[in-house]
């Protein structure tokens, strides 16, 4: 019996015992994997997928592919070239069995892509890692409530505005406060000192 699967935007018609090359998955070698999305089974045809069916295999070892060149010339401009390799990473496995049916309570670990987050495993920690990134947000909000805006002195755009927040000056009494000489942080002109001085 054979199947055909798709994984990595491939397709690939396999048979129990085949050894293929996919798109590098999330698996160690000697684990064994399934996957899930099965266009067609023997004689059944998927629409798109066939529904509980299979395809188990073994990983045999996390490989890369031939090294691929790509090379463009321009003509007419003058001497404009680009040379650039890749090796696709690939993942070797061994096909081991075809299920037509009950694939979905066979309890064998799903094949996921490497670079994938759909999955149910890696979508987790990526909503946990957002969820964090947020908070840090809400916290810094009063702080810059509490700050002036230091691009309405002449000379100080949004990325001195930056440096200088980054060097724990926000508002125009801390920067009235600073010697334009001796403060070694970020380079602060004098005259900044005095129009801190008369806006605080």
């Amino acid at each position: 019996m054979f199947a055909v699967l798709k994984t990595g935007g491939k397709q690939y018609k396999v048979q129990a015992g085949d050894v293929l090359r996919v798109e590098k998955l999330a698996a160690a070698a000697g684990e064994k994997v399934q996957f899930n999305e099965i266009l067609m089974v023997g004689a059944t045809v998927g629409t798109p997928t066939v529904s509980g069916a299979g395809v188990q295999a073994e990983v045999i070892d996390q490989i890369k592919g031939e090294k691929v060149i790509h090379f463009v010339k321009r003509r007419r401009k003058h001497s404009s070239k680009r040379t650039k390799g890749h090796r696709q990473q690939l993942t070797l496995l061994r096909v081991t069995d075809i299920l037509e049916k009950g694939a979905d309570k066979s309890g064998v670990k799903a094949a996921i892509g490497a670079g994938s987050v759909s999955g149910g495993v890696a979508a987790a920690p990526a909503k946990k890692a957002a969820a964090k990134k947020a908070a840090p947000e809400k916290a810094e909000a009063p702080a810059a409530a509490a700050s002036d805006d230091l691009t309405a002195i002449t000379g100080v755009g949004p990325a001195a505005a930056k440096k200088l927040a980054e060097a724990g000056i926000t508002t125009f009494a801390q920067l009235a406060a600073v010697d334009a000489d001796s403060f070694d942080a970020v380079k602060i002109k004098p005259e900044w000192v005095e129009q801190a001085k008369t806006l605080a």
